[in-house]
Formats: structure tokens, sequence, C-alpha cells
């Protein structure tokens, strides 16, 4: 029997993809959490074998949680199952440690499929995604200039942003500069909007 975790924000998708799941005679939902900081505590405790992540969590993001979970129990395979099909989320995921890549309209039985193959140590990626991920190519910002845009996501100004991040006004004014030119955008709003749509925030 193949022990899974699912984590996600949203009650209705994770029941239904438990109850989905559950139908599967080598599957168990073993646990489920709404918050991507609940997940290696999670895992932990009920000895997973495969943690199906959303991307988009409050707490933690299911990136950081795959790396998190990763290191904390070695043992246990991510696969990541978002609506958010983005080539920078695909790439930073197998980065962090994800052995699969999927969306949320998959069906039900290649879903299934996914995790048995996740299990057996094979990696899993949706192939529109892979393709485009490594045709859109790694993001071209430093974590630094990614801090700016985030912090930059609802506004405020320089002097905002330089004090919410402990940096110089003139340091942000160089990293929101250097991440519109990076983007092709014409402002940092259009900036910030470029990163998120491409995965890299």
């Amino acid at each position: 029997m193949i022990r899974l975790l699912l984590a996600d924000d949203q009650a209705l998708v994770r029941g239904a993809l438990a109850a989905l799941l559950d139908l599967e005679p080598d599957l168990e939902v073993v646990a489920e959490v709404g918050r991507g900081d609940e997940v290696v505590s999670a895992a932990v405790d009920h000895g997973v074998d495969v943690a199906l992540l959303d991307v988009e969590m409050p707490g933690m993001d299911g990136i950081a949680a795959t790396a998190a979970v990763r290191a904390a129990l070695p043992s246990c395979r991510v696969l990541i199952v978002t609506t958010f099909g983005r080539p920078g989320y695909l790439r930073r995921a197998v980065e962090a440690g994800a052995s699969g890549f999927v969306v949320k309209d998959t069906p039900a039985r290649q879903l299934a499929e996914a995790v048995r193959r996740v299990h057996a140590g094979l990696r899993v990626l949706d192939p529109a995604l892979a393709e485009e991920s490594l045709v859109s190519g790694a993001s071209p910002l430093t974590a630094r200039e990614a801090d700016v845009l985030r912090a930059a996501r609802g506004g405020g100004t320089v002097a905002d942003l330089a004090a919410v991040l402990h940096l110089s006004e003139g340091t942000v004014r160089n990293h929101l500069s250097a991440a519109i030119g990076k983007t092709g955008a014409r402002n940092r709003a259009e900036a910030g909007r470029v990163a998120d749509d491409r995965g890299w925030l």
C-alpha cells in the first residue's frame, strides 16, 4: 500500500483528490493538510511514501515544502499537483527535489499512475510544461531581485519597500530597475506580472 499525504489549501479540492485516490486498491490517503508549513510534521508522523503538494498555500509554498519534506524524510517522494501550470514553477519544484509535476485537470487514472511512477523512483512531468520550461530557461532574476518584486506586489513607495526589506532606497531602485530590464517590462507592476506568469516568484 502506498501511503499518501495531500496538501492543498482548498478543502473541496483536497477532499475530491482523496476520494479519487482512495478508490485505487494500492493507494491510501493517510494525511491531509491545508497549509504548507504543516507538510513536514504530517509526512513524518504518518510515514508517508508520496506527498502530493499544491504550489500556492499559506504558511509555506509547495516548492519550499518540497525541499523541507525531502530534507526531513528523504524516503518520501513529492508530486506537485497544481492549478498553476507555470514553467518556472516546474523548474523550481524539480530543483527543490520534486519527482513529479502535473496539473489538477489531469484525469484521475493518470494521476494515480503518476503517484505509482513517482513512488517507484521515476520522474513524471507534464510534457507541455516541461517543453515550455526548457524553451523559456531558468529565471534571470537574482534571489534579491525576486524578493524586491514580491514585496512590490502590494504597491508602496521605494521607501516603503526599503523599510520592509531592510535595504537602502538606492539598492531597491537598482533591483527594481534590473528586474524590469530582465523581464522586458515597462514598469515594476508589469515586471511583477511577467515574473509571476512565468513562475519566477
